[in-house]
């Protein structure tokens, strides 16, 4: 009796499908709310660091505001002035947005 009881409620459970389509619908809305949104931001961000001219204001990473004097194409860095005849070299992967500098500081 107990075996025939518990065959019943193994063959009664019919959610295994709507679990799944359930499942992948969650997903769909995270992806389309969360992923998406975040994958199109970091391709602005490198489209932006790949457009970088001798010229161009920034930030940094670590919050310096400089302008771009020169960049090395072969380890990748920018020499960004931070001050007058001040300059350091940062990565370029470090590198956020424009901004406008004002060197009347």
């Amino acid at each position: 009796m107990n075996t025939m009881f518990i065959m019943l409620q193994a063959t009664g459970q019919g959610g295994g499908m709507s679990f799944l389509v359930m499942m992948v619908v969650i997903f769909a809305i995270m992806w389309f709310f969360m992923i998406r949104p975040q994958q199109k931001k970091q391709k602005e961000i490198q489209n932006f660091r790949n457009s970088i001219i001798v010229g161009s204001s920034v930030v940094t990473a670590g919050g310096l505001y400089g302008t771009v004097k020169a960049i090395e194409d072969s380890d990748n860095t920018l020499i960004v002035e931070i001050a007058h005849d001040v300059r350091v070299k940062v990565d370029r992967n470090s590198v956020y947005a424009t901004a406008p500098f004002n060197d009347k500081v």
